[in-house]
């Protein structure tokens, strides 16, 4: 099966973008069935933002060190350093075995 370059819009920008031949059969022994849909800026705009989080600056409530956390904090709960959280978390563990113990 021989390809051909084909004129593809991207969702985006509007743009008129070249899904080469060489990306048609790619995509064909990769067993894409799509055609794409952004041209190379746009996905590549799109790709950028990937695996980045947002982090707020906070106080630890328990000790007052100062901390990064990557969510933005309710009104009136307390927010932990990883430390603090930590051993919040084990001391609970601990506490629940406790109670287990007769």
């Amino acid at each position: 099966m021989s390809f051909v370059d084909r004129d593809v819009q991207c969702l985006d920008c509007g743009v008129m973008f070249v899904f080469s031949a060489g990306e048609q059969e790619f995509f064909k022994e990769k067993g894409f069935t799509n055609v794409p849909k952004h041209c190379r800026q746009c996905r590549e705009k799109r790709n950028s933002g990937l695996g980045r989080r947002n982090e707020t600056r906070v106080t630890c409530t328990e000790c007052g060190t100062p901390t990064t956390v990557h969510f933005k904090p309710s009104q009136g709960k307390p927010v932990l350093c990883r430390t603090c959280f930590t051993k919040g978390k084990s001391s609970a563990a601990s506490a629940a075995v406790v109670l287990v113990v007769p």
